[in-house]
């Protein structure tokens, strides 16, 4: 069996969504060079047996598909803790997740998505369509705010572009008047000083400011027929976010079906002032 290390986990469930999601890691670990990973989660061990043929036959279906032949993995627990467990213990290098969006009751998976993801160190590509077939460079959104988080996502953002030609689209709240916030300015500055320094190719749109900073960044997205929004959750995110609806939430199950990539602030770069990028 190949090496699990270093693969890009898909938490895989039958469904038309996660089918959607191994499209798009299968073709990340092309470019990646790196091996897909299928994880099911069971409730009990009883039903392991029964799961581990179901999943061959799926994996056999994906390898014919995608040239691409996955690992298959099986592991009693909880979406809320066990994604995340299997991640850190195969070193995966991102996580891709098909989530169905925020209409109806489906809501309520648009809250577990981001569930999910909260506390974990590596990277979740959240998706909801198959992946469109293009040959231009990757459009990244890259929003940019007051936040001092909005700095961890330019690694992403480079680690992007060594594997895939792409543009990044640096888009900045500012308030009505096109003004900017003092502390939204100053990440502003360090992301052009640090894309630039890494050569890589950005464009700065200022926000108009006729809606929220989330909508004006979907919208934005959708203009620019972007590939993928990268965004940070909220460091210490609380309970009522996941029940009224956080912004990443809204972000994460965009009605344009654009991939999301979320990123959680990292408490241990704290004491580095956000500073230790290389």
């Amino acid at each position: 069996m190949e090496t699990l290390n270093h693969s890009v986990i898909v938490p895989y469930d039958f469904t038309e969504v996660a089918m959607n999601a191994v499209a798009h890691a299968a073709n990340l670990c092309k470019n990646l060079n790196t091996g897909l990973t299928l994880l099911h989660i069971i409730k009990k061990d009883s039903e392991k047996k029964e799961m581990e043929q179901q999943l061959e036959a799926e994996l056999q279906k994906i390898h014919e598909i995608h040239n691409i032949r996955p690992n298959g993995l099986i592991r009693e627990g909880s979406i809320f803790k066990t994604i995340n467990q299997v991640a850190h213990e195969i070193e995966a290098t991102l996580i891709v997740m098909g989530t169905h969006g925020m209409k109806g009751l489906q809501k309520i998976t648009g809250s577990w998505a981001l569930k999910v993801i909260v506390g974990s160190k590596i990277p979740f590509l959240v998706v909801q369509d198959a992946p469109k077939s293009k040959d231009e460079p990757l459009k990244l959104v890259f929003p940019v705010d007051f936040k001092s988080e909005n700095k961890e996502k330019l690694k992403w953002v480079q680690f992007m572009s060594r594997y895939f030609p792409s543009k990044t689209l640096l888009f900045s709240a500012s308030s009505k008047e096109g003004a900017l916030d003092p502390r939204t300015k100053a990440n502003l500055v360090f992301c052009k000083t640090f894309l630039e320094d890494k050569k890589i190719d950005y464009e700065l749109v200022l926000a108009k400011n006729s809606a929220s900073f989330s909508q004006e960044t979907i919208d934005f997205a959708i203009e620019r027929e972007a590939d993928i929004i990268i965004i940070m959750t909220t460091r210490d995110i609380a309970f009522h976010d996941y029940v009224l609806g956080a912004q990443e939430q809204y972000m994460i199950a965009n009605s344009a079906k654009i991939p999301v990539m979320v990123i959680n602030p990292r408490t241990d770069l704290m004491k580095y002032g956000y500073g230790n990028f290389g």
